[in-house]
């Protein structure tokens, strides 16, 4: 009986099943959608595309691979908005708005948060600070968004952008990084580029598991300066234990370190040259005014200081022109220290004339005047000079060395200058009374030449220049009241070196000294490379008492 009636419930059951399954078949039918799916709203699968809110909403997991997924799929949308939410995350601005569990841009004012919208920026409101916080991200996520940033960077028509993005990713072993790179260097035109993909590549090769594929990265990579290169030839160098990858590895650093040698060394006389344009716009009113009128001018520095201060004042009145106020504060700083100079030569020099140590002594009291003076004005505080833009950065040459614009600016201002002077004592009447001068003064009198007129233009003209050199100080140093005391020693140095009133004299001389003090100063220290210098030069008096080029004419022989 049991049996019988299991057998009637299972019977029973399918039935009942079977009737169902034919009762649902009319309603799949009818509730089938008859409108198509879209690639707009869904994918392929059926499965709506997330929007960017969506994805960003993710961020609000406390999961770190979750937020790494999100962000990931983030970079991937093809959306102009991608990058610059990618960047607010990194700078905390993408903020978790708790009020209703959106992440939304964000930013701190009056102790509040102003929140906008992440794809329109349109300003949402305002919340409490507690009501909102930045998306917390760690260094791994950090790493992943600069990835992102870099690949998208990759593909930019800017090939400077191209080429700092090429450059971020060198020494990256993501298997994604390298497979872009890859992509990207069989479309490069630009070489720079090029170049920087190449490395990365090379370097990612290194870890490879094949020898040749080793070796051939090595001998592509030998000799690059960049700093990733040498760091994962030591580090491979460690590790590997084939004697032919050694060899290799090892003769590569050699050569590396050669090239590096090399460039430090150019990067020296770069320094030196710099250093030697200096001392010649310092030093040149000072071979004017000491050779043609035999003036001992201890207050040549304070007219150098007076001229960077000048390009202080400008500034000053010219505070939203930066980038012109240097051009005019070249002529206002002539002005300002050749009339300083006009003044010292009418009311103290001219009393002195062939008392040289007496003017010395006179204008050693005027330079403690200046400065005083200056303390009064502007106090004993140094001041900064804003370095125009198109003098701020460097061009760089390789990793290892770059010249700064703001010294090679500085060398060929020092050269125009020269050049300058040079044309005014060779093809104007000044100058053709300032050589007659400077060669006899009383023959020059006996000729009709007004030597007194002579002596406050051309005293006049050298304390000019030295405002000019105090333009140029201004733009590498800190303007204060002891400005000038760094370069008065120097600039007598250049000139009595140079031979006293040549002008081709004291520019051998400056650049002479400016470079031989650079490649002394790494192996003897800066103090002792200058005392090596004066030591130097002392002796060279000793040998040719009237310099490399000697003044001509009969004022010379006296």
């Amino acid at each position: 009986m049991g049996r019988k009636f299991s057998r009637i419930l299972i019977a029973l059951l399918i039935a009942l099943q079977v009737s169902v399954s034919w009762a649902e078949e009319p309603l799949q039918e009818q509730t089938t959608p008859t409108q198509p799916i879209t690639e707009n709203s869904e994918g392929a699968t059926g499965i709506p595309t997330p929007t960017l809110q969506n994805i960003l909403d993710r961020l609000t997991s406390r999961s770190f691979d979750e937020k790494e997924a999100a962000i990931r799929e983030l970079a991937n949308q093809d959306n102009p908005r991608v990058i610059a939410l990618l960047n607010a995350l990194m700078n905390r601005e993408l903020v978790h708005n708790r009020k209703d569990n959106s992440i939304v841009l964000g930013s701190k004012k009056d102790g509040q948060w102003e929140l906008r919208d992440p794809e329109t920026t349109q300003l949402i409101g305002q919340v409490d600070s507690r009501a909102a916080r930045p998306v917390i991200i760690n260094n791994r996520l950090r790493t992943v968004i600069n990835n992102q940033l870099a690949l998208a960077a990759l593909n930019d028509p800017d090939s400077d952008v191209r080429y700092r993005a090429a450059n971020q990713l060198i020494g990256n072993d993501d298997p994604e990084m390298l497979t872009a790179l890859a992509s990207r260097r069989a479309q490069e035109a630009d070489p720079r580029v090029a170049v920087q993909i190449d490395t990365a590549l090379n370097i990612a090769a290194l870890r490879s598991d094949d020898l040749s594929t080793r070796l051939s990265a090595i001998d592509t990579l030998a000799g690059n300066l960049h700093p990733d290169v040498k760091n994962a030839f030591n580090e491979r160098l460690r590790v590997t234990q084939h004697p032919t990858e050694k060899k290799a590895l090892e003769k590569a650093i050699a050569r590396i370190e050669a090239r590096i040698e090399r460039f430090q060394t150019a990067d020296t006389v770069f320094f030196g040259l710099s250093l030697g344009s200096v001392l010649l716009l310092a030093a040149i009113g000072l071979a004017i005014t000491f050779g043609v009128m035999g003036v001992i001018n201890m207050a040549h520095g304070e007219l150098i200081m007076l001229g960077a201060y000048t390009t202080y004042v400008v500034q000053q009145l010219l505070p939203t022109s930066h980038e012109w106020s240097l051009l005019i504060a070249i002529p206002a700083a002539f002005l300002v220290s050749a009339f300083v100079g006009i003044l010292i030569e009418r009311f103290v020099i001219r009393f002195l004339y062939g008392r040289p140590l007496e003017t010395l002594l006179a204008t050693f009291g005027v330079s403690l005047i200046l400065q005083q003076a200056v303390r009064v004005i502007f106090s004993p505080l140094n001041r900064t000079v804003i370095t125009p833009e198109w003098m701020s950065g460097a061009l760089e040459i390789n990793p290892v060395f770059s010249l700064t614009y703001n010294r090679l600016y500085i060398i060929f201002f020092a050269l125009a200058v020269f050049l300058a002077l040079l044309t005014l004592l060779k093809k104007t009447r000044l100058g053709l009374q300032v050589r007659a001068v400077s060669q006899n003064r009383a023959t020059a009198r006996s000729l009709g030449i007004r030597s007194e007129r002579v002596n406050a233009l051309t005293f006049g003209l050298g304390s000019g220049i030295a405002g000019v050199a105090g333009v140029a100080l201004a733009q590498l140093t800190n303007v204060g009241p002891n400005l000038g005391q760094s370069y008065i020693i120097d600039s007598f140095m250049v000139v009595v070196f140079g031979g006293v009133g040549n002008l081709w004299g004291t520019l051998t001389a400056a650049f002479s000294l400016g470079i031989a003090n650079k490649l002394l100063e790494p192996m003897a220290g800066a103090v002792l490379a200058k005392i090596v210098v004066l030591v130097f030069i002392i002796l060279f008096i000793q040998r040719k008492p009237r310099g490399l080029f000697p003044q001509r004419g009969r004022a010379a022989e006296e």
